[in-house]
């Protein structure tokens, strides 16, 4: 048995662990909240989840790969294609060919799809300072901190 094995069977079992100390099972639980609490702010827009995020990541990262705007949304990239449908449809976004590839897909976000983001952003930045409420901003930095490692460990892709 390698040490990676024998580490693995000597660790604590999720029921000895407790579910309040497992890191992904709080993760989920957090994002979970976020995303309800801004499930009517999108309703009201009209968006999905997906689609909210794509927004979102497009806001930052504007002319974005759909197969990289599926990395930064957190979305499958047929769940992506059909939430971008429907943007497009809308007018929030517009998709152009890539210039180096003509087999890839850039996105951009037009001026109205800026605009029902800039109505979205205010509820997003409240449930993000909910999140933090009694914490202070060190222990916050070390946090995010902690999580932008935490992905470097994770990740698949360079960004």
């Amino acid at each position: 048995m390698n040490k990676t094995e024998t580490s693995r069977k000597d660790a604590p079992d999720l029921g000895e662990m407790g579910l309040e100390n497992f890191a992904p099972y709080l993760m989920n639980r957090i994002i979970g909240r976020y995303n309800a609490a801004m499930a009517s702010e999108m309703a009201e827009q009209g968006l999905t989840t997906p689609q909210m995020r794509s927004l979102a990541v497009l806001s930052v990262i504007d002319g974005i790969l759909i197969r990289e705007l599926a990395v930064y949304a957190v979305v499958q990239q047929s769940t992506l294609s059909r939430a971008l449908d429907t943007l497009d449809h809308n007018g929030l976004i517009r998709r152009e060919t890539d210039q180096q590839d003509s087999r890839a897909t850039r996105v951009f976000i037009t001026d109205a799809g800026r605009e029902v983001y800039g109505r979205l952003w205010p509820h997003m930045s409240a449930s993000y300072d909910a999140m933090f409420k009694g914490i202070g901003e060190a222990e916050k930095r070390a946090f995010v901190g902690t999580l932008q490692s935490i992905l470097r460990n994770v990740r698949k892709h360079d960004f």
